[in-house]
């Protein structure tokens, strides 16, 4: 490994972690990155790239745990919640995370063969990216009135309409933050509320799929491209931290639509370079 690879793992940290909690797609901006820069380099249109995707996703999962750490203890029942914040002592608990969660992990492992080989393409990025927009779009059009202010305050049928609405997620392009979030808009949730419970809920099922992966390219982990993932993993971490910080606080002020006008204007200049 030579210092310019360290860069580029850096570089991709960099994108994986501003953009994998952020509703614009991180798959998406990943597989712009293969077409527009990785593919012309050896290295990186081999398994190794593939590997090292998933290892920065860990760096960006990590941040979450961190990030949340007191809320994980909470689900675990390895502390107990002082001032739930919810009426009646009501809180967010495991089961309603597991809710969130099936829907999603049932569809992606029957179909997980037939996603990689079929759907990991430019053409159906941008389908995502605009599709995803108009979800947006629609949460911040049509959001009702608020039934769930904080995460603690989500019911068992909100969990289970944000899992289900998280499905198209396995769309790439979609954006997992994206669907989650204006689906827990559109059934009732505060922005706040939706982005806390999109979070928390990512990390078990990027995790279990993350895990899936590092067994399947275990060979790949050898000594001589450890540095690369290390820099990736850790400059993933970093910027994840930052921009979930940075989006909580942002959330509440400039809804959804923003994010949606970013992803078409990706998705128009894309088209016409690749379409």
């Amino acid at each position: 490994m030579n210092m310019w690879e360290i860069f580029v793992a850096v570089i991709l940290g960099l994108v994986e972690g501003l953009t994998e909690f952020a509703p614009v797609s991180s798959t998406g901006h990943m597989i712009i990155v293969d077409d527009i820069w990785l593919k012309s380099n050896e290295l990186f249109g081999s398994e190794v790239a593939n590997a090292f995707k998933v290892v920065i996703q860990l760096g960006s999962i990590l941040a979450v745990v961190v990030l949340f750490w007191g809320r994980f203890m909470d689900l675990l029942g390895l502390r107990k919640m002082k001032n739930p914040s919810a009426p009646g002592g009501q809180k967010l608990n495991l089961l309603q995370i597991i809710v969130g969660l099936l829907p999603a992990a049932v569809l992606g492992l029957l179909f997980e063969d037939y996603i990689d080989e079929n759907l990991f393409t430019m053409k159906t990025v941008i389908v995502g990216l605009i599709l995803g927009a108009f979800l947006m779009i629609a949460a911040d059009k049509f959001r009702p009135k608020v039934t769930a202010e904080t995460v603690d305050q989500i019911t068992y049928k909100q969990a289970l309409g944000v899992g289900l609405i998280q499905c198209l997620s396995l769309w790439p392009g979609f954006s997992r933050s994206g669907s989650t979030i204006s689906g827990g808009v559109l059934l009732g949730m505060s922005y706040r509320a939706a982005s806390d419970f999109t979070f928390i809920m990512a990390v078990p099922i990027m995790a279990g799929a993350s895990l899936l992966k590092i067994i399947k390219y275990w060979d790949i982990f050898t000594p001589e491209v450890l540095p690369f993932f290390i820099a990736g993993f850790i400059s993933a971490f970093i910027f994840a931290l930052f921009c979930i910080r940075f989006f909580l606080v942002l959330i509440n002020k400039v809804k959804l639509t923003p994010f949606a006008i970013y992803r078409i204007v990706v998705a128009v200049v894309l088209m016409f370079i690749f379409w």
